[in-house]
């Protein structure tokens, strides 16, 4: 099979909601299709739900970065994966021994003890927003901050430091960061982390870092480099993820008056967490696809996938697979939208997800109804999108009331 469309595509103008018209095409014709990357590589592209969940559950589909055929985002990436890979770009079983170390946190009834911090977190923030000036950007005053307070108080990071492991974190996250430029700030916040878990060796408290310095680097099961990585990548996707949802989602919302209208008034904690799980199916904010190289070849939707070639995942068509999901295209707060895949599928799925969900079910649940006049303050087609990022999003989200 010709490759011949470019990967990743452009959404289209005034529809920042939705997946590229092209993947949508290319999803009505066949599950997989060969796209054009960056460097000339010619992977698989996954976009039907049924096949996307069948090759990440599949033994034969590698996480491996390294691994050549590996479908890197940008050659950035690819230096800075390299010098410093985590566990996510790892197999089995080096990934479920790392992965294993940092489980118990983000467990369900661990992440449901957090809530009432998280409720305290997000009504503070709400009160400094209603009495501070108007329009306000809600990304600055709440979205960012929600999530980085949250992960500072799990990790044990100073939440005073958050200017620099956002603006770094900005830097990696954005496809355009040239390879020097992601890896000198990756250096600093690996740096910086080394020297926070300096800290926890001579003086631990009760957080994350504090355990991993005392449970595996003092005891030589990691370095001080490694639990540095596994720290970097719990701090970046632990604010940017949940961030870009809260602020992304927010509009979504109210873009969709009738399904805000049923969020705000329902005082339901069943409704709540399952507008969370539609928001998540309907805006899948990972769009870059979820990168995989072939072990072996495989036979799969009538196509053959030799071993070596990459696949790219399209979640963000996978959640809107009309066989799947009746009328994909409609945000349905009342959906039973549990089956997405927007934090992915197998045991590479994201760890963070019982987090993020508690999050989202306190903001969404709190925000709309302390501030039930909450409206943008600029016209939709004049708020920035994140179109360039790794994580889709809007950098900044006038608001009133």
């Amino acid at each position: 099979m010709t490759a011949s469309l470019e990967y990743p595509q452009a959404r289209a103008q005034g529809c920042p909601f939705d997946p590229a018209p092209a993947l949508r095409d290319v999803q009505a014709e066949a599950p997989l299709t060969r796209i054009h990357l960056w460097d000339g590589s010619t992977p698989w592209l996954v976009t039907r739900y049924q096949e996307m969940r069948a090759l990440l559950s599949d033994p034969r589909v590698s996480s491996d970065i390294n691994r050549d055929g590996y479908p890197v985002q940008s050659a950035a990436i690819a230096v800075r994966r390299r010098d410093a890979s985590s566990f996510i770009v790892m197999d089995d079983p080096d990934h479920a021994r790392l992965r294993r170390m940092i489980t118990a946190p983000f467990a369900i009834k661990r992440v449901e003890a957090m809530r009432p911090a998280i409720q305290r977190i997000t009504d503070e923030l709400i009160d400094d927003l209603l009495a501070g000036p108007k329009p306000a950007d809600l990304v600055k005053a709440f979205a960012l901050p929600v999530p980085s307070r949250v992960i500072c108080d799990l990790l044990g990071v100073p939440y005073d430091d958050h200017d620099f492991f956002q603006r770094n974190s900005s830097i990696l996250l954005k496809r355009g960061t040239s390879a020097e430029e992601g890896a000198a700030a990756q250096k600093r916040l690996l740096d910086y982390l080394d020297e926070l878990l300096g800290h926890k060796l001579a003086d631990p408290g009760e957080d994350v870092l504090s355990d991993l310095a005392v449970q595996r680097v003092r005891t030589g099961e990691l370095s001080r480099n490694e639990a540095a990585r596994m720290g970097m990548l719990l701090l970046v996707a632990g604010h940017e993820t949940t961030a870009n949802m809260i602020a992304l989602g927010t509009l979504a919302l109210l873009e969709h008056p009738d399904q805000l209208a049923a969020l705000r008034e329902t005082d339901d904690p069943r409704l709540v967490a399952g507008a969370v799980e539609e928001m998540l199916r309907y805006l899948t904010i990972t769009h870059s696809g979820r990168r995989r190289v072939a072990l072996a070849d495989i036979e799969i939707a009538g196509q053959t996938i030799r071993a070596g070639e990459g696949i790219v995942l399209a979640g963000e068509t996978a959640n809107r697979d009309p066989a799947v999901f009746a009328d994909p295209d409609q945000l349905d707060i009342h959906r039973d939208a549990r089956r997405h895949v927007a934090f992915g599928f197998g045991v590479h799925q994201c760890l963070g997800q019982p987090l993020a969900r508690v999050e989202l079910q306190v903001v969404y649940g709190t925000l709309f109804r302390r501030i039930p006049t909450l409206r943008r303050a600029v016209d939709l087609d004049e708020i920035p999108f994140k179109h360039d990022g790794q994580v889709y999003g809007v950098y900044e989200l006038p608001v009133t009331w």
